[in-house]
């Protein structure tokens, strides 16, 4: 595996020749057909094929993978163009085996909304642990209010992935609403019953855990909080469903602020089977523009996770988005906008723009002006997410945890197969 990045007067046949991978190929990794020429500083992942079959008559993905010993998820995985096309293409090459060793083992999960584009989820899905379908929420009386989960969970069984429940406090308008959180944790009545539906909906549909995704919980719902996490995986646990549940980025136990005083780290890791770290949102919509999801500031949050948590219980967050803030920024009054990483290169190429990569953050960003107006963009690439899997490694952690599935990110996921073996 290589990483090259783009210099003036590259071409794709130049780069795929210099390291004799095919053009196609290192084309459709890098979702460079999506733009209109290669950006100066960009970031392409290079895989070297060991082992590659070229198709003939009567081939199907299942005689292939008999053919070679391997699963039919590692023919999808190493030729992800192969979920959504309807038949195999005579004298088409598939790549069997890449060369390198995988460094490891890890789960991979993911949260998507249920209007996510189906083939970008039929193309994610053999790269996916469990996919996490965001968001049932409840009522005041306890009533769950459920998603059009319907597609997603059949979708995601095609491939032998595992569903996962999402739970937040959201209302019936559909928006957070913490005086649930307050509810459901102090009114044993009220969590009872929204235990009971939830019990009743995983017995109906093939759900195989709940993740408790809750925040901004009030500093006096902490214990009971931890509480009623408690008595759901208990009881979902008697079922065998597992129960996870989502944190804020703490770095310390007494840190102040309403998004982390009723978030008790050690407490909730005793509690929960699982927990995911969301290690993202320093750079966000209204703050100064800055990395996503910058190396030092993760590290803290991390180090101070495996104080309280066993690693192995813990699931890294990452974000699959960036923001592009118009600039100057004024507090309270910028806007950045959410963007997909791919589409953060688009913009780079429509004006011209060179990518730069911060050695502190590891992240890519780029500046440009679009009618007098200044602008700043930070994204995640291969480098900035080749930085988080390695602390996957480094800290002995379950795996990762991706939000959202919403945008294709080829890099990613091709970056994650090379370098693990999926768990099932």
């Amino acid at each position: 595996m290589d990483i090259h990045i783009v210099a003036p007067g590259d071409t794709i046949a130049s780069i795929a020749a210099r390291y004799g991978v095919s053009p196609s190929r290192l084309s459709y990794d890098n979702q460079l057909n999506e733009q209109s020429h290669l950006v100066v500083g960009q970031a392409l992942l290079v895989l070297k094929p060991e082992l590659i079959h070229e198709v003939v008559p009567g081939d199907t993905p299942s005689s292939i993978s008999s053919q070679y010993g391997i699963s039919a998820l590692e023919l999808l995985r190493n030729n992800p163009f192969l979920s959504n096309q309807p038949y195999l293409v005579s004298g088409e090459y598939l790549i069997i085996r890449y060369d390198g060793e995988k460094t490891g083992s890890m789960e991979t999960d993911g949260y998507a909304y249920p209007f996510i584009n189906r083939p970008l989820l039929r193309q994610t899905l053999p790269y996916l642990t469990a996919l996490s379908i965001f968001s049932y929420g409840f009522t005041p009386e306890g009533e769950l209010i459920p998603v059009d989960d319907a597609p997603l969970i059949s979708m995601a069984q095609e491939f032998d992935t595992r569903c996962v429940l999402v739970l937040t406090p959201f209302s019936a308008s559909g928006t957070f609403d913490n005086n649930l959180v307050t509810l459901v944790t102090n009114n044993l009545e009220v969590q009872n019953r929204v235990i009971e539906n939830l019990l009743l909906t995983v017995a109906q549909k093939p759900y195989q855990e709940v993740d408790v995704d809750f925040e901004f919980i009030r500093a006096e719902d902490r214990i009971p909080y931890v509480e009623f996490v408690r008595n759901l995986t208990r009881r979902m646990n008697a079922v065998g469903v597992m129960v996870s549940v989502a944190l804020v980025p703490k770095v310390s136990a007494d840190q102040p602020g309403l998004l982390y005083e009723g978030i008790d780290y050690r407490l909730l890791g005793e509690a929960a089977n699982t927990v995911l770290l969301m290690t993202y949102e320093w750079g966000y919509t209204y703050g100064p523009p800055m990395a996503v999801a910058p190396i030092p500031q993760v590290r803290q949050v991390l180090d101070y996770a495996v104080s309280e948590i066993t690693p192995a219980k813990i699931s890294m967050g990452i974000p699959n988005y960036g923001y592009d803030w118009p600039l100057p920024f004024v507090r309270g009054v910028t806007e950045a906008a959410n963007i997909g990483n791919h589409e953060a290169i688009e913009i780079a190429a429509l004006n011209n723009a060179a990518i730069q990569y911060d050695d502190i953050s590891q992240a890519p960003f780029f500046e440009y002006t679009r009618d007098g107006v200044g602008h700043i963009v930070w994204f995640e690439d291969v480098r900035s997410i080749l930085a988080k899997l390695n602390l996957v490694t480094e800290y002995g952690f379950r795996g990762v945890d991706y939000w959202q599935l919403m945008r294709p990110f080829h890099q990613n996921w091709l970056l994650v197969n090379y370098l693990f073996n999926i768990l099932r």
